[in-house]
């Protein structure tokens, strides 16, 4: 099943944030952040959460990609699945759930940076109709490592 994200999931939805973050290439972030901060980071209603049997599998989620108002309607994707339960199609029943309520709120684009080693995620990505648009080079440092970043974009209004 999968709903909006309440406030005793952020413990699981930390959690599986942080497995994300020790593989070391789901994100560059290297802290899990407090709730607080994971609150403030994603946007208040479209945060979404896949349970199953009272069990949290994944999350998803937007960031304004910008503060402008040209770029409303332009939103970073964030989808995250539990260690163990990836190929299992939480990852893509997510981000398409997210597409469909994204459009409702008048958002136009989604986008994802991922790290270019993170194939499973570019995947997901093209599975749900994704396009690759560009290569970030040695974007950013992660543990002492260059990486770069695969930027992907879907149009969900035309």
């Amino acid at each position: 099943m999968i709903r909006k994200v309440r406030s005793e999931d952020i413990g699981d939805v930390l959690e599986i944030y942080r497995e994300g973050m020790d593989t070391g290439i789901a994100t560059f972030e290297t802290r899990v952040p407090s709730e607080d901060g994971w609150d403030r980071k994603f946007h208040p209603e479209l945060r979404f959460v896949y349970e199953d049997g009272g069990k949290i599998l994944g999350w998803v989620s937007l960031t304004p990609f910008s503060a402008r108002d040209v770029y409303r309607g332009v939103g970073e994707v964030s989808v995250y699945v539990k260690h163990g339960a990836g190929g299992s199609g939480i990852g893509t029943r997510l981000l398409r759930h997210l597409e469909e309520e994204a459009r409702r709120a008048g958002y136009w684009t989604l986008q994802a940076a991922i790290f270019e080693e993170n194939t499973a995620s570019i995947r997901l990505h093209e599975k749900c109709g994704f396009r690759i648009v560009g290569v970030r080079e040695k974007i950013a440092m992660r543990d002492g490592v260059w990486h770069n970043n695969v930027l992907m974009e879907k149009r969900i209004v035309e």
